[in-house]
């Protein structure tokens, strides 16, 4: 019976376990601050792909990032238009404790944030001869980095009310009325007098 008993323990310790290989979805609130301006979205994410709906004004208010596609749609929802973008790697979020180029990394203490325990590291990275210093909060029940901020302060990208969860493909792909704007932006050809 013993036996038994922590046989069925181990099946459920073994089968609660997330697979490295499987893929990061989640909700959240994101809160970007850069050089005093505040920008809110929310987030809708899954690897490779993500979906930004932003809360400032503006003619564009929601961004779907299709890193598989190589491609950005910027949606016009007023209009129902949207605009293709090529995909460029600076618009990847930063959503992995690891960061690009990151060459060192110092535990400096423990927080709470949005009810997550969560290891605060100074973490510095080196692009090429660019070297950056970073504070990141990483929650350490969802292995997920809740705020990071460049230690002079310049730039913080925070995320509150994360959500892991599976996440519909509707999310990801462009509405099924909305008209590429690509289509206005060419001039009605102009006729020739003789």
């Amino acid at each position: 019976m013993r036996r038994s008993v922590w046989f069925v323990l181990g099946l459920t310790l073994v089968g609660s376990g997330t697979p490295a290989a499987s893929a990061l979805e989640f909700t959240a609130d994101q809160i970007t601050k850069i050089d005093g301006r505040t920008h809110k979205a929310f987030i809708y994410y899954r690897d490779q792909m993500w979906r930004i709906e932003h809360h400032s004004l503006g003619p564009v208010n929601v961004t779907i990032v299709r890193k598989d596609k190589h491609l950005v749609w910027l949606l016009l929802s007023r209009m129902k238009h949207f605009k293709t973008l090529p995909y460029d790697a600076d618009q990847d979020l930063r959503v992995t404790a690891r960061l690009d180029g990151e060459i060192s990394r110092q535990e400096i203490g423990t927080e709470i944030r949005e009810g997550h325990p969560t290891t605060l590291y100074e973490v510095t990275t080196k692009q090429g001869e660019h070297v950056e210093q970073y504070y990141q909060w990483v929650a350490t029940d969802l292995q997920f980095p809740m705020k990071l901020a460049k230690k002079d302060g310049s730039w913080i990208v925070e995320y509150q009310h994360v959500k892991m969860r599976s996440l519909s493909d509707y999310l990801f792909n462009l509405p099924v009325n909305f008209q590429p704007l690509e289509e206005f932006d060419a001039s009605p050809p102009v006729s020739k007098e003789q």
